[in-house]
């Protein structure tokens, strides 16, 4: 699993003061909305040791803040193992409309669903695949689809009985979802049909639409193809929905590890 440390985090009020420190950094552009707050994320260094803190009070406050804005039925910005995502509670039908509405997305296009551990997967989706195969897979760059539970918000996709759920292989995100407890309705952070986005100064557009942006700094998948969705819903059987960045490995796994064949249907 990717480690993601912090040891060191911002919180900036776009307002006041505040308004001008961030613009020396970041641009004016970026201080006209006063309500969205940057909540930013320093990973170890490659190079040198990485620094041990007895405390984590930077990255509690983080984790707190962007979990109050999902709570409050806000749409926040944040990194993954792949790209920049925005998100809000799945369970909220509200929320849900809402990040359709910033995203200009069509509405008969799915939405995402993102937990933290793979029991959580049980609670959401209807599993026909062993435990094993949702290891091998994730965390990591993969949405695997499968019919969905009635658990799951009814107005989340209600013209589709299945659900992609994700597990990105991030810290960050994995404790988000658990702090949460409940699952992430996900989604790439640009305007639909627009180059995904892999820094957040890349979607600057959206900032004014969103309660909180967390910067975890550029993230490494420079294809900007985003993660490979697979459709597992039918036993025995797999269907790519999307290749994405990881889909040699997942096939390698789907097909020589677990004898599942391609669904051509």
């Amino acid at each position: 699993m990717r480690s993601f440390g912090f040891v060191a985090a911002g919180l900036i009020k776009y307002r006041g003061s505040h308004c001008s420190a961030v613009a020396g950094r970041l641009g004016t552009d970026m201080c006209k909305e006063p309500k969205t707050k940057l909540l930013r994320l320093y990973p170890p260094t490659s190079n040198g040791p990485t620094v041990h803190q007895e405390t984590q009070t930077d990255d509690s406050e983080v984790l707190s803040c962007t979990v109050k804005a999902l709570k409050d039925g806000h749409i926040v910005a944040v990194p993954t193992d792949t790209i920049y995502g925005l998100a809000c509670l799945a369970q909220n039908s509200e929320a849900v409309k809402k990040i359709y509405e910033v995203k200009e997305r069509n509405g008969q296009k799915p939405l995402a669903i993102c937990v933290g551990e793979i029991q959580d997967i049980y609670q959401y989706c209807k599993v026909k695949v062993k435990e094993g195969l949702l290891g091998d897979l994730l965390p990591g760059p993969v949405t695997l689809v499968f019919e969905r539970s009635g658990k799951l918000n009814t107005n989340l996709n209600p013209f589709t009985s299945l659900v992609g759920v994700r597990i990105p292989d991030h810290a960050f995100m994995r404790r988000l979802c658990q702090m949460c407890g409940e699952p992430l309705a996900l989604t790439s952070a640009n305007i639909s049909s627009t180059t995904s986005t892999v820094e957040v100064h890349e979607f600057q557009e959206l900032w004014s639409k969103l309660a909180v942006v967390v910067d975890g700094g550029p993230i490494g998948d420079e294809t900007r193809q985003g993660s490979t969705v697979i459709d597992l819903s039918v036993p025995g059987k797999y269907r790519v929905i999307r290749p994405g960045c990881a889909l040699s490995a997942t096939l390698d796994v789907l097909e020589h590890k677990y004898g599942l064949s391609e669904n051509s249907k």
